[in-house]
């Protein structure tokens, strides 16, 4: 079966040869993986996310059915090096390069008070050029053999904190504070019109999100989320659908966010996404039974203790459960929850393709 006839069944709740497989690596698990394969190391996009939509070549010779397109830094404004090891984006976020994650360096909004301190920011123009020149390039390379996988990378309110601070946004949406929703609504704004983009361009599946959910529980309560999020997602997801009505959305949200499923469902949304195990109620078995005829489930490998520290047959194991519950009856892409980081052996990477891509 192909991966887009693969991905087609699983949309539809039927039963695949096997469940389709996206998995993505950070920087360093890439050059390792190629270095043990003999392969050429692909350098990642200058994006905010780039682990979505690089090493393509490596992952899709692995086993991905998937590829990821999305926007890229433009030609005007790739990420600067201000030495001292500080990097600046397009948005204006300053980061230290700490080698393997990059840290918070300074918020450029972080004195943000009022409306006039948002229309005063300048904020990135999504048609900027060269901002879809690689996006494009890679849609026409895997079209006819992958799903193709637009990422939308942080809709609204991650990237809002990495304007504004983490701490300082949850008190200003608690304080009902001006420059919120006007903040709120530009990166919506800006995300909105670059996702439309990439739709139009010809993906088969917009993959964007925000982490509302943490260990243990949301990082925000329900009714903030209802207040500031539920509209303008289900805004977004509708305008989606007007530029390609059979679009598959997919929303990625870690932790613990059993309050706000049947509002996610009610919305508009197609897949879920990363489904983290060790997080507070995410249990593959109760979220199959309870929202299975109405969500595609999209990750559910653990990464925080398992793929590390798990021995490859643990590794084996931990694929065909999920092959089990969250696979029964389609509706399921096997993914790890989250990027592959480098505590993993290359052993146990190559354990999770090879179980993963044999048939149920």
């Amino acid at each position: 079966m192909t991966p887009r006839g693969r991905f087609a069944k699983a949309m539809r709740h039927e039963n695949p040869d096997r469940p389709p497989i996206f998995v993505t690596f950070t920087p360093q698990v890439a050059r390792k993986m190629s270095d043990h394969l003999g392969l050429p190391y692909e350098e990642p996009y200058d994006s905010l996310l780039s682990t979505r939509i690089s090493h393509m070549d490596l992952l899709t010779r692995l086993g991905n059915d998937f590829v990821g397109i999305a926007a890229c830094a433009p030609d005007n404004f790739p990420t600067r090096d201000l030495g001292n090891g500080i990097l600046e984006n397009e948005w204006h976020m300053k980061f230290i390069d700490q080698g393997i994650y990059f840290e918070f360096y300074e918020y450029p909004l972080a004195h943000a008070a009022t409306k006039a301190d948002i229309d005063n920011f300048d904020f990135p123009d999504p048609y900027a050029p060269g901002r879809f020149d690689i996006a494009q390039a890679n849609y026409e390379k895997y079209r006819n053999d992958y799903v193709i996988v637009a990422d939308l990378e942080t809709a609204i309110f991650e990237t809002s904190w990495y304007l504004v601070g983490l701490e300082k946004l949850l008190m200003d949406m608690m304080m009902q504070a001006e420059y919120v929703d006007p903040l709120l609504d530009r990166i919506m704004e800006v995300n909105l019109a670059i996702g439309k983009e990439l739709i139009a361009m010809g993906a088969d599946m917009i993959w964007a999100g925000d982490d509302f959910g943490s260990q243990n529980g949301m990082l925000i309560s329900p009714d903030l989320w209802r207040q500031y999020f539920k509209p303008r997602m289900k805004y977004m997801f509708d305008e989606f659908r007007k530029v390609n009505p059979d679009i598959k959305i997919a929303w990625h949200t870690c932790g613990f966010i059993l309050p706000i499923i049947p509002e996610l469902i009610e919305i508009g949304l197609d897949i879920l996404n990363p489904i983290q195990p060790l997080a507070a109620g995410m249990d593959a078995e109760f979220l199959k039974k309870t929202y299975g005829d109405r969500l595609v489930f999209f990750g559910g490998f653990d990464i925080q203790k398992l793929m590390p520290t798990g021995t490859p047959e643990e590794i084996r194991a931990g694929v065909r459960r999920l092959k089990r519950t969250l696979g029964e009856n389609g509706g399921y892409i096997i993914a790890p929850a989250h990027n592959i980081q480098d505590d993993t052996s290359v052993e146990n990477i190559l354990a999770f393709f090879d179980e993963a891509k044999k048939p149920v």
